[in-house]
């Protein structure tokens, strides 16, 4: 892989400031968000009495943690437009979840949000190696969804030309990478492993491609699977990171020199990790929730909100703003099994270690009796695909499970591509318990 470290004098300022004054400038901006969010939305206002708070009382940055938290369900209690901060009229674009489990959270961004938004955004490509002139091919899903739009606009801001070819006709995928030539690609990582499925089908070397940079979120994804996907196509692969509550991708970036967790883009969002069972902030290195407060967003202002990512804030290192470590799991999608908390991607990691088997899996939760159980489906390689090599395994895949994660799973091993694909964020958890 090529050294694609952007050279010091292309980077934002900012980005190498002194903590002081990162922290000066977060102090301002903080004081203006908390204001800005307290006279023009009637939820924050009221929600900030309640807790007998003012935004006057901001006096450093610690005394953030005296106002109260923002969750999921505070957006769709005040859906559809309750959370603006301006007229509707001076909303210039609106992006919502999918609104599987309830109604859609929706936010709204101004024309200088949006700007802000593609800044970030080019920052966070620049971060993994991209360059202007560089050509991007974005397979995130385009719509409602932040992940599309985001790289887009971003990928314009950098100067870059893109190829907005969306997710899924994943031999069409393959077929633009070949023919258009692009050096960075931006999807979600377990799409990723299906567009590398699809090159070994179609008999092409996916080492021979152009690719350089792979930028993936949306998804919690492993080192492991960092490790497989640069091995397979002799190219970068960072970490991005976002949530449309608070933005959507472009928050937090891996730089592409160190890959040792994401630089969050303090000038914009500010971090907390707190104890997700207290709510109290714990101190930066300890494992937590993390949860962020806008300090420039007009549109749609966001304090303290709740991500249920779980992840700790680091010092700097390849900029000076502080890392927060890839995302293990979400306090959400955490599976508590006999009395044993396990991640998906505690599993991922350790079918990735199972000679044999291919890097998709789905965990189904059931009853085996009145207790809850965990299968865990995976698929052997064409080559690894016979009865014995497929017993061989499931056996070994078991055993590191209960020694590293300690549940008992039964293994499911199926032929080659039964297991469910993904053209978008990957289902990895189904819950059959009834």
């Amino acid at each position: 892989m090529r050294d694609l470290t952007p050279p010091r004098d292309t980077l934002d300022p900012i980005e190498i400031a002194s903590r002081d004054e990162i922290a000066a400038l977060q102090l301002e901006r903080l004081k203006w968000s908390l204001n800005h969010a307290y006279d023009n939305v009637p939820f924050y206002r009221d929600k900030f009495d309640a807790a007998g708070v003012h935004p006057d009382d901001l006096k450093s940055l610690s005394d953030l943690a005296k106002f109260p938290f923002t969750v999921k369900s505070d957006l769709r209690d005040n859906y559809p437009f309750g959370m603006f901060a301006v007229p509707r009229k001076d909303i210039v674009r609106i992006h919502a979840s999918s609104g599987t489990t309830g109604k859609p959270t929706v936010v709204g961004y101004t024309k200088g949000d949006i700007e802000m938004w593609g800044n970030m955004v080019a920052r966070s490509m620049r971060a993994s190696g991209t360059k202007p002139g560089d050509m991007v091919h974005i397979a995130y899903g385009y719509g409602l969804f932040t992940g599309g739009l985001g790289a887009h606009y971003g990928a314009e801001a950098l100067g870059c030309t893109v190829v907005p070819v969306s997710g899924g006709m994943t031999a069409r995928q393959v077929t633009l990478i070949e023919d258009f030539q692009p050096t960075t690609i931006m999807v979600t990582p377990s799409y990723m492993l299906n567009i590398l499925e699809e090159y070994h089908r179609q008999g092409i070397d996916p080492r021979s491609s152009s690719l350089e940079v792979g930028i993936f979120g949306a998804e919690p994804w492993t080192n492991k699977m960092r490790a497989e996907v640069e091995s397979a196509f002799d190219m970068h692969a960072v970490d991005i990171y976002g949530l449309s509550e608070v933005m959507g991708p472009g928050v937090a970036n891996e730089c592409v020199e160190t890959k040792d967790g994401l630089h969050i883009w303090e000038d914009h969002f500010y971090p907390e990790v707190i104890d997700p069972q207290t709510g109290e902030p714990v101190a930066d290195g300890e494992m937590g929730e993390l949860v962020f407060t806008t300090l420039t967003k007009e549109g749609l202002p966001i304090i303290r909100y709740r991500t249920r990512d779980l992840t700790r804030l680091l010092p700097g290192t390849a900029r000076s703003m502080r890392r927060m470590e890839k995302i293990t799991g979400r306090s959400d999608d955490m599976i508590i099994l006999r009395g044993v908390n396990v991640f998906p991607s505690q599993i991922e990691e350790q079918v990735l270690t199972v000679e044999g088997l291919a890097p998709y899996y789905q965990i189904e939760l059931v009853k085996d009796g009145r207790m809850d159980a965990m299968k865990v489906h995976v698929e052997s390689l064409p080559e690894a695909g016979d009865e014995e090599s497929r017993a061989v395994q499931a056996a070994k895949l078991g055993h590191r499970i209960k020694e590293v994660v300690g549940v008992s799973a039964e293994i499911v091993v199926a032929a080659p591509g039964s297991v469910e694909r993904s053209e978008g964020k990957a289902r990895r958890v189904v819950d059959n318990r009834g």
